[in-house]
């Protein structure tokens, strides 16, 4: 009865926003908001992954967009059930455009719209070939003697970038070329990835060798094929690389392998590109349309300069080259930085019996794994979730839901309960002198991660390495300085170093631009990642987004795609949609385009 009422409550608010809608009265439309709300787009109703908050922004927006877009068709998802709570009423809804099918999720507070979430889910006429129209594989009677499938793959292979030109070329081939590489594949898009390692897999095969992924598996699953019952929780990073060699395989990706992208150039009068790669010691120049760097959504590795680095007589090295602590096990090794990458680095070295300090710089906000999945992640991506019947897929579109803006305000419950549930935890972490924090506004790991992709661990064990001495802790200090042989902080203490491994992060993704690109182009787009919410390491303005990613960008033809396997899963969907629309020639006018605050 009470799914029946909220349902009916959804369903009458919808009705009147199409008739608003349809007739232009705006100011009916509006009647049907919250003075304080929140109208999240991706690409619907703006080519663009655009949150517009407040009535006056709502207005803009369709005054620019509503006779292009004509919306109709609103109505709850009648195979989803609507839910009222704590003064909430929410469900999932589907709408029309005059290009494109949506799906979306509303919340309604005192009967009107609080959050509106619009996603572009199919284009009319170009839908993805599955389920009843997969296609047909074999070629019989009038097709007999034509091409097998076999035969038409390899004439693909041997063409595309070479007599062929893609459509997409897609620098970077981890998961999230990999995945929407994939994504295209599927909408017709020819799509080459390029990628320097060898094989699909190897930018995490080549990484420490403790690696795991530290979110759980059912966080984790690639478009289209998902991991099997039978796979590990946390899944090791070997495993994982053997995952996207496959995928890469049986998804027919157009993969080129031992690839080094030298050079881009654009030219604006034919909205072409010019890359110059080298494969196997051959430059050959490709000709996309669009150019999408994949190459990782924490940017180029980030060594900070200090002042005797050039007379250490030891090692030095960054997290991303470091291989694992074989060869160490007679070493005094120090690393700088206290996040995800410096506590698995650690807590390898330590449990080889390495001799090994971290140093702390500033404060970390550390989860507990269990704790995450059980408070955070446990609800939406967990087996108990599965059973509960929310899919991967119904599970992103109640993250994207939220917007960034109200977001800290759910998460703070979630890691008020993991903060009660580990008080012990956290006391013996302060105890053994580890600076710990909850965010600027106690909003915890997952605000941190959106803001500024830094400045976390989710412990998988490490932390009672540090509680039990057996990883050595010197935290509050910078690093002054490098002898010969020791690492010296600004309190003047001196920690005796063989080798210094640097996790110190990453820059901004449009670095990689600068060095493919140019700087001018790196500089025209400006800083990739971070909502502009003025905490630390996230200047405002205000964005409401992440910062030039999954979207347009200042530089036409040039898109920036990564982040975690569930971002590179969902967002893979609506750039692809995106560049889908461009190849066919539909048009695809930007609202809000992604203005440049911030050249890093």
């Amino acid at each position: 009865m009470l799914e029946t009422a909220a349902g009916t409550k959804i369903q009458n608010v919808l009705s009147a926003l199409n008739r608003a809608l349809a007739s232009r009265d705006l100011d009916g439309a509006l009647e049907l908001f919250a003075e304080d709300c929140y109208w999240r787009d991706l690409v619907a109703f703006t080519w663009n992954i655009r949150t517009v908050e407040g009535k006056t922004a709502i207005r803009d927006m369709l005054e620019a967009r509503l006779d292009e877009v004509k919306p109709g068709g609103w109505r709850l998802d009648d195979n989803e059930p609507a839910a009222h709570a704590d003064g909430i009423t929410e469900g999932f809804i589907v709408f029309d455009t005059a290009v494109a099918r949506g799906y979306g999720y509303i919340r309604l507070k005192d009967g009107l719209i609080w959050t509106l979430l619009t996603t572009m889910h199919e284009l009319k006429g170009y839908e993805e070939p599955k389920g009843r129209s997969r296609p047909f594989g074999a070629k019989h009677g009038e097709h007999q003697g034509e091409p097998t499938w076999a035969e038409d793959r390899e004439a693909e292979l041997a063409e595309l970038g070479v007599t062929v030109q893609p459509y997409v070329l897609i620098i970077g081939g981890g998961q999230g070329g990999i995945a929407l590489g994939a994504r295209l594949r599927q909408h017709g898009v020819p799509a080459l990835i390029v990628e320097k390692n060898e094989r699909p897999g190897d930018s995490w095969r080549k990484r420490y060798k403790s690696l795991c992924l530290h979110d759980p598996v059912w966080y984790d699953h690639l478009p289209y094929i998902k991991f099997p019952d039978n796979w590990p929780v946390f899944s090791p990073k070997d495993k994982v690389g053997d995952w996207l060699e496959m995928y890469a395989k049986v998804m027919e990706l157009n993969f080129w392998g031992r690839t080094e992208a030298k050079h881009a150039s654009y030219d604006e009068n034919t909205g072409t590109w010019r890359v110059v790669v080298e494969r196997d010691g051959e430059k050959i120049t490709i000709e996309p349309k669009q150019l999408v760097l994949a190459t990782g959504m924490s940017g180029k590795p980030n060594v900070p300069t200090i002042a005797g680095q050039d007379r250490f007589k030891g090692v030095q090295q960054h997290s991303s080259e470091h291989a694992g602590p074989e060869g160490m096990e007679d070493k005094k090794v120090v690393v700088i930085g206290s996040n995800n990458s410096s506590h698995d680095i650690c807590a390898a070295l330590a449990e080889h019996g390495v001799d090994v300090t971290m140093i702390q710089r500033s404060s970390t906000h550390i989860s507990r794994s269990e704790s995450l999945l059980k408070h955070a992640l446990g609800p939406l991506y967990s087996e108990q979730a599965v059973a509960n019947g929310i899919t991967t897929e119904k599970a992103d579109l109640l993250v994207a839901s939220i917007p960034y803006a109200v977001m800290a305000n759910f998460e703070k419950p979630v890691f008020d309960a993991i903060r009660e549930e580990d008080a012990e935890f956290y006391r013996q972490l302060e105890k053994a002198g580890f600076m710990h924090d909850f965010g600027p506004d106690d909003s915890g790991l997952m605000m941190k991660y959106l803001r500024r992709a830094s400045g976390y661990y989710i412990d998988v064990g490490a932390s009672q390495l540090i509680i039990d001495g057996k990883i050595k802790l010197e935290s509050g200090a910078e690093v002054k300085e490098l002898t010969e042989d020791s690492v010296v902080l600004e309190n003047g203490r001196e920690i005796p170093a063989d080798v210094v491994i640097y996790a110190t992060g990453y820059g901004s993704m449009n670095g990689w631009a600068a060095d493919l690109i140019s700087q001018d182009v790196a500089d025209k787009v400006g800083k990739v990642w971070g909502l502009g919410s003025d905490t630390p390491k996230d200047p405002g303005p205000w964005e409401g987004e992440e910062r030039n990613m999954w979207k347009p960008t200042q530089q036409g033809g040039l898109w920036f795609h990564g982040g975690n396997l569930a971002q590179s899963r969902h967002y893979s969907h609506y750039l692809a949609l995106q560049l889908k629309a461009r190849m066919e020639g539909i048009p695809t006018p930007v609202y809000g385009l992604q203005e440049t605050h911030h050249l890093s």
